[in-house]
C-alpha cells in the first residue's frame, strides 16, 4: 500500500509519528499499531479498498499470542513465522516434491525428516521441539472458521523413504486417512504427468482474507523465504493452476497412494 502510494519509509513514519526504523516492523506486524492508526494511514495513502483496510484493521486488533510463541527462543524465527502465517490464512495450497506435507506427517516420519533432511547437526532437544511444533500445526484443520488445505504431492515424495519401510508405510496410511478430512485434500502428480510445471522446492501459498494479503512461503535448507509482491503471487497462482491440471483427482490420488503402500 505504501509503495503504491509513492511514499518512502521516512515519509510513512512521519505520518504515523514514529521512528522510520519501525516502519518495516509495522508492515510485517512485528510492531503493533492501533486500528485507528491503520485507518488513518490507509487514508493518507489514498487507499479506497475498504475490504483490504478492514482486513488490516482486524489483524491490528488481534494481539493474542499464538501457540507457537512458546517455541520462541527454542526454534528459529522461520518456524514461528510459518505457523503464524498458517494461523491467519483463509486457505492454504501447498506443493511438495520430497516429502509429504508437514501438517500431515506422523511423529516418526517427522523425526526422520529432521534427522536426515537438515544440513545442520541438531541436538535431541532441537529435534524434539521441531517435531512437536510440526505435529501441532495440524490443529489448524480443526479451527472454527471456514478453511481449506489443498496439497499437491509429487510421486517422488510418496516414494522417498524417511525412517525406513515401516515408517514410510505408516506415513502413507496416515496420509490416506487425512485425505478423508473435509478440509484437507491430496492430489498426486505422477512421474508420467506431461509437462511438469512445478519448481524444485516446497511451496506454500497462504491465502489472506483479501488477495492483497496473500503470501508465498518457499521452504529451503537455509530457511524460509516469504514473497508477497503482486507479480510473485500471480506467478505462483498460475503455477498451481497448471499443476492442478496435471494432478490426479482426489479419488484417484487416494488409490494411487494405496498402490505405493502395497509396493513398499
Amino acid at each position: 500500500m505504501r509503495e503504491a502510494a509513492g511514499y518512502n519509509a521516512r515519509e510513512a513514519a512521519a505520518i504515523l509519528g514514529i521512528d522510520h526504523t519501525k516502519i518495516s516492523q509495522v508492515e510485517t506486524a512485528r510492531f503493533g499499531v492501533s486500528a485507528d492508526r491503520v485507518r488513518f494511514l490507509a487514508s493518507a495513502y489514498g487507499c479506497e479498498d475498504q475490504a483490504y483496510v478492514e482486513s488490516l484493521v482486524s489483524m491490528a486488533k488481534d494481539r493474542t499470542k499464538g501457540w507457537w510463541e512458546k517455541y520462541r527462543g527454542i526454534l528459529s524465527p522461520g518456524f514461528l513465522d510459518v505457523a503464524e502465517l498458517e494461523h491467519h490464512s483463509a486457505y492454504l495450497h501447498t506443493y511438495q516434491i520430497t516429502h509429504v506435507p508437514g501438517i500431515a506427517q506422523t511423529e516418526e516420519y517427522a523425526q526422520a525428516v529432521f534427522e536426515f533432511g537438515s544440513p545442520y547437526r541438531l541436538s535431541r532437544e532441537q529435534k524434539e521441539a521441531r517435531v512437536e511444533h510440526r505435529i501441532q500445526r495440524a490443529n489448524i484443520l480443526d479451527r472454527e472458521e471456514p478453511f481449506e488445505y489443498k496439497a499437491l504431492v509429487h510421486e517422488a515424495a510418496l516414494r522417498m523413504r524417511f525412517g525406513g519401510r515401516e515408517v514410510t508405510r505408516s506415513q502413507l496410511d496416515h496420509l490416506v486417512d487425512m485425505s478423508e478430512h473435509p478440509r484437507f485434500s491430496v492430489r498426486v502428480i505422477p512421474f508420467e504427468a506431461d509437462g511438469f510445471a512445478g519448481s524444485g522446492q516446497a511451496v506454500l501459498y497462504a491465502g489472506g482474507p483479501v488477495e492483497q494479503l496473500d503470501t508465498v512461503h518457499l521452504d529451503s535448507t537455509l530457511g524460509p523465504v516469504f514473497l508477497d509482491a503482486d507479480t510473485h503471487l500471480k506467478a505462483y497462482r498460475s503455477m498451481f493452476s497448471r499443476m492442478e491440471k496435471r494432478a490426479l483427482s482426489v479419488r484417484k490420488s487416494r488409490d494411487f497412494i494405496r498402490e505405493v503402500i502395497q509396493q513398499l
